[in-house]
């Protein structure tokens, strides 16, 4: 039998890597480097073989689609920030057999799932820069899924249960990241210079997040899944949260009773807000 060994709600934006470089962000995104750290730490110390990562950053029309190459090796530059992210190697072995399951499984709730070995393909960067610091010389396996954004709330929950049952039913130990932001109002292009790493997009948005956060803390998870459909839109979720649905469908939605540890503090970047948050199984 399968078995999810971690599932993790993670940041992946660019200050993260500039804030390695000389510059005006230097060492300010320390603590979530250390967070996104102590992820793989954990995964690989609970012998977690595969990453399987929800990422905001791979958008997609119609479908669900997840990369399921045997191999992912390549040299990256952002098309979106190339003066931020750029040729970034990156070499992890992939999952195609738990991506096909994955598929089948999917299927079974009438979802359109395709798992994709397309050499040509290549990761997206909701899925490179966390495994920049969890998987260091590709230490586990990696299956990235696109967020769907014509998708409905209840398909993503679906497909992430259906996840969560075909892991069961595999050989893996999986670690599950929900790879993209929470509140996602970016900053207009005339307001984007060093400031604009400090700041949350609106302060609507920012309550909010921080409110979500309290009912996690709290454990008031039914709460927070009434309101997500509504969260997702109003605060301008990264790909409409769609790795957010997906986590808490493969968790059990409603159902799940863990504890949420956070592993840094709450910080924007370019508007957005961020955080890096273990949802105990």
């Amino acid at each position: 039998m399968g078995e999810i060994v971690l599932a993790a709600k993670i940041a992946h934006v660019p200050s993260i890597m500039i804030s390695e470089r000389e510059g005006p962000l230097k060492g300010k995104r320390a603590a979530a480097i250390a967070a996104l750290r102590e992820i793989g730490r954990r995964a690989r110390e609970r012998g977690a073989d595969t990453f399987l990562v929800f990422d905001t950053h791979w958008i997609s029309n119609f479908g669900c689609h997840m990369n399921a190459n045997a191999r992912h090796r390549g040299v990256y530059t952002s098309h979106e920030a190339p003066h931020m992210i750029q040729n970034m190697a990156y070499d992890y072995p992939g999952d195609p057999e738990l991506g096909d399951a994955i598929a089948a499984e999917a299927a079974k709730d009438g979802l359109q799932v395709l798992a994709h070995k397309v050499e040509t393909l290549p990761l997206e960067y909701g899925t490179i820069v966390p495994m920049h610091y969890m998987n260091e010389r590709g230490w586990a396996r990696v299956l990235s899924v696109a967020a769907p954004i014509f998708a409905t709330v209840e398909e993503n929950r679906k497909f992430g249960a259906a996840c969560a049952r075909a892991i069961a039913a595999s050989k893996r130990k999986v670690a599950v990241l929900a790879s993209g932001s929470m509140s996602h109002k970016l900053v207009s292009n005339e307001q984007v210079g060093d400031g604009q790493w400090e700041q949350v997009g609106s302060e609507f948005n920012r309550q909010m997040d921080l409110r979500v956060l309290d009912l996690w803390k709290e454990r008031r998870y039914a709460e927070f899944v009434r309101m997500l459909p509504e969260y997702s839109t109003k605060c301008n979720g990264e790909a409409l949260m769609a790795d957010t649905h997906m986590m808490f469908g493969l968790l059990g939605w409603d159902g799940y009773k863990g504890e949420t540890e956070l592993l840094c503090p709450y910080f924007p970047s370019s508007g957005s807000g961020q955080i890096i948050a273990e949802h105990h199984l």
